[in-house]
């Protein structure tokens, strides 16, 4: 196929003629009519929800944003956009005001798509400090409007009683018609080191180019189930969905990530995209279940994990077959991996897992009771996956080997270097950080990396500033360390969070200010240590930080700290003549300081 029949529209068009009344779209304890949506009506509310567009006066090329949690009206209201040729602009439903206001007014968005109340009243508020919002459209029915004329319900706009002009049908079938693989399809703005985020323009051809090379990667079938659990806002779930949907799977919305355990149980999927948080999560129930045991169970799945293991170096053809291995394994899978293989819903194909690095005695765990994990490398940048592992090539702390249409070559620093129709056009309004993000027509992603003698590609170290947490999540940490050190109390503070679950802090106070508190306090203390330790001390910095931070997002924000009797010097190597942060030697200095804080 060519890449041009790959359009999103056009192959989404294609499913809807073929499956029509199958479930498309299913919402995880939604209730009705939202629960299922059929091929058919998915088609045909995008279709009526694009002309409602036009009638508002959303040009071609013009945005609208969505903010909300993962639901079918989400995709619904993602693909009217773009059968109308807007650009769609997702913003994390947990985003700060600050945060959703410098999106909606970076890219000037026409129409803001929210879920409930508490968002309707974020929209209302956004509306009221921007030039451009001409619309709100509420998900829930239930919410009250407060403009009946500007505001609207999304179920009204797609009922009877909402009558388009017979102008807004045609020009919604001439857009559709002049549809082209070089039109922008989103704007998704990512965290940058600064605090604002960068708006990262994708168009169709990203997209298409993305399909047809996982389509030569993966074996999902027409008919397989996804449940996506992961923010719509984020690339890697919304390019999976689209992939889902085009091969003719069905999506399956999980609204309450706090559900995702029953949810699996219950919608049994083929697959899911997962970040290496959750992985460690599962892996740690396991470990604290096999714990409580007996000896002889303990003993008894450490011998089935030996036997995976073994296995799964013989299905990777790294290791010759053994018939008494073999029959091992049917002991094992029997006794131990079919029940925890259950406990994913008995029939997951593959779980495709990015977002930061997952740690080698997880990803090993999956490998040895047979859950397939697909580890790969991406960026936003890159429309998702630049390289990932596939069911006949999973290497343990690997990324796997390049898309086959894609080029990648370590440069200067061994950064890694993409180049491709994978690759964005640039950073929305922003020439010269896309110029200094391109090097030769070659994306700089900031990463190092290296290959092994297969192909096999791994992150060695992360050249730029930004840290993604085991949950997926960019922060920025020169943001956060900004926020905080602006306190009289805290001299110096370096920020933890890359691939852990949360982000934790070294905290050198400044002595002479807390001193003078202390004794304000009359506290006693033989040493600085001393003081450090003292329960008082470590109360006011918690009540500091609580103040400081309350302008950051939740997973920005530092939920633990260590206070420091020493500063960081120039003398130790961890920090720079210009005082800048040596990160790196700073971790290693304080490895045990950091590795209590995640105890």
């Amino acid at each position: 196929m060519s890449l041009e029949q790959y359009h999103l529209i056009g192959s989404l068009r294609l499913q809807s003629d073929a499956l029509q009344d199958t479930i498309a779209l299913e919402g995880f304890e939604t209730a009705a009519p939202w629960h299922q949506v059929s091929w058919t009506q998915f088609d045909t509310i995008s279709q009526k929800i694009a002309q409602v567009l036009i009638h508002f006066g959303v040009g071609v090329q013009d945005t609208c944003a969505i903010l909300s949690d993962n639901k079918p009206q989400w995709a619904c209201a993602d693909i009217a956009c773009l059968k109308a040729r807007a650009v769609v602009v997702p913003i994390y439903p947990t985003s700060t005001s600050e945060q959703a206001r410098y999106i909606i007014n970076d890219a000037q968005v026409k129409v803001l798509f929210v879920d409930n109340t508490e968002q309707y009243k974020v929209a209302c508020n956004l509306q009221a400090h921007s030039n451009s919002i001409a619309h709100i459209v509420v998900f829930d029915q239930s919410v009250e409007l407060l403009n009946t004329h500007c505001h609207h319900h999304f179920d009204t706009l797609i009922s009877d009683t909402m009558v388009v002009d017979v102008d807004c049908e045609i020009e919604l079938q001439q857009r559709l018609s002049d549809a082209n693989l070089d039109d922008l399809l989103t704007l998704i703005y990512t965290s940058g080191t600064t605090g604002d985020p960068k708006g990262v323009m994708l168009d169709y051809r990203n997209i298409a180019s993305t399909m047809r090379q996982h389509d030569q990667k993966l074996a999902f079938a027409k008919g397989d189930v996804s449940l996506a659990f992961l923010p719509l806002s984020h690339v890697f779930e919304r390019a999976w969905s689209f992939y889902v949907l085009c091969r003719g799977g069905k999506n399956v919305y999980l609204s309450d990530t706090n559900k995702i355990k029953e949810a699996i149980a219950e919608v049994r999927p083929h697959t899911l995209c997962v970040v290496p948080r959750f992985l460690e999560k599962v892996y740690s129930a396991v470990q604290a279940k096999v714990a409580k045991g007996s000896a002889t169970q303990q003993k008894m799945f450490a011998w089935a994990l030996s036997v995976g293991a073994r296995q799964f170096e013989v299905q990777q053809q790294r290791a010759k077959a053994n018939p008494w291995l073999s029959v091992q394994h049917v002991i094992a899978t029997k006794l131990i991996f079919s029940k925890l293989q259950q406990v994913l819903g008995g029939r997951l194909k593959f779980m495709p897992c990015g977002g930061a690095a997952l740690d080698k005695d997880v990803a090993g765990f999956f490998h040895a009771i047979n859950i397939p994990v697909l580890c790969g490398y991406g960026m936003t940048e890159t429309t998702a996956t630049v390289t990932c592992n596939t069911i006949g090539n999973r290497v343990t702390g690997s990324n796997g080997q390049v898309l086959s249409e894609t080029e990648v070559k370590i440069g200067a620093n061994n950064e890694i270097l993409v180049r491709g129709d994978i690759v964005m056009r640039g950073y929305y309004n922003r020439p010269v950080e896309t110029a200094e993000t391109f090097q030769d027509g070659w994306l700089k992603t900031g990463d190092a990396g290296e290959f092994d003698a297969n192909g096999n590609l791994y992150i060695t170290d992360r050249i730029k500033e930004l840290m993604k947490t085991s949950n997926g999540k960019y922060i920025a940490p020169q943001r956060v360390e900004g926020k905080v050190g602006c306190c009289p109390f805290i001299e110096q503070v370096a920020v933890i969070a890359d691939s852990r679950n949360y982000v934790t802090a070294l905290i050198v106070p400044s002595f002479e200010s807390l001193e003078l508190w202390a004794k304000e306090k009359g506290l006693r203390y033989e040493s600085p240590l001393e003081l450090l330790r003292n329960s008082k001390v470590v109360e006011h910095f918690e009540k500091r930080l609580k103040e400081l931070q309350q302008e950051l997002a939740g997973f920005e924000k530092i939920k633990r700290f260590t206070l420091l009797p020493s500063p960081f010097s120039i003398e130790q190597g961890l920090i720079t003549p210009t005082l800048k942060l040596r990160r790196k030697n700073i971790y290693q200095a304080y490895a045990n300081e950091i590795q209590a804080m995640y105890v």
